[in-house]
């Protein structure tokens, strides 16, 4: 393409007072060295660049692509989340734990059946904290195998409803039951988890004969082991065979209301039973 001289195309299209014989690569019009922007060939002017910018895919950081990935393949994302964050507030417990005696982690997260009324997320926040290496190794192993069998079983939401109403049974058992006992980790959860699973299994036909020898052992443990909460094994384990019970009866789409319904109804009896438990043991804030 050829210009004259004096021609007015010799000019800068935003800048006619700017003389200038570099033209877009891509629409052909005159760009001053302001409105040049190097391209693969040549350079482009500011509209061009900007219609180049919007029709191309925009790359994202490897961990998001990663995890939107693992989103659509079905992966258990809820059971390795959890897992993290037991891991998370271990090493937390374990650094805190290192500046006196005991963890402060582990005295505002763990629960007090006495402080219910001052502090009703530990409650929730048990189920995070552990006492111990052997204690999180064996928790998160039990999580590993059943939420990996678990989760794509029940899907995501119902396995993390599960997960976290399973425990806070546990926690209320032991309101009910140790009122002056001081509890930490996830294996009223866990319990929910066996629980829950053996009732599936057996809807779906399968032999539960074996799971039940596991749960009867890890069970019985608490009562003979010293610093094992058998109360809030028993909690956890009543919470998810009740919960196990309702997604199997539930399971068509179109009792998806009565599931939810149902699932509510769970969450007021465990509210009715905190209130028992802080009434009956004279709880106050």
């Amino acid at each position: 393409m050829t210009q004259l001289p004096d021609s007015p195309a010799n000019y800068c299209y935003r800048h006619p007072d700017r003389q200038s014989f570099v033209l877009c690569q891509r629409c052909g019009r005159t760009i001053c060295p302001e409105c040049q922007s190097p391209a693969a060939v040549g350079v482009h002017c500011p509209e061009c660049m900007k219609e180049s910018r919007q029709s191309t895919p925009r790359s994202r950081p490897a961990v998001v692509t990663a995890v939107r990935r693992a989103g659509r393949s079905g992966s258990p994302v809820v059971t390795y989340a959890i897992m993290a964050l037991c891991v998370l507030v271990f090493l937390a417990e374990l650094a805190t734990g290192l500046l006196g005696n005991g963890s402060i982690v582990e005295a505002v997260l763990g629960y007090s059946p006495r402080l219910t009324l001052i502090a009703p997320w530990q409650m929730v926040t048990t189920i995070f904290v552990h006492g111990g290496f052997l204690h999180i190794l064996f928790n998160m192993f039990s999580l590993y195998v059943l939420g990996r069998q678990l989760e794509p079983m029940v899907g995501r939401a119902r396995f993390a409803a599960l997960f976290f109403l399973s425990g806070i049974g546990g926690s209320v058992a032991v309101l009910l039951l140790a009122p002056d006992t001081f509890v930490v980790g996830a294996s009223g959860a866990i319990f929910g988890l066996f629980a829950a699973y053996f009732v599936i299994a057996r809807h779906l036909g399968a032999n539960g004969t074996q799971l039940i020898v596991i749960i009867g052992i890890n069970l019985a443990l608490g009562f003979f082991l010293p610093n094992i909460a058998w109360q809030a094994h028993l909690g956890g384990l009543i919470v998810g065979a009740l919960v196990g019970l309702i997604y199997v009866k539930t399971r068509s789409v179109r009792r998806r209301t009565a599931q939810y319904l149902l699932l509510a109804g769970v969450v007021v009896l465990l509210v009715a039973l905190v209130a028992l438990g802080v009434s009956l043991h004279g709880i106050r804030a």
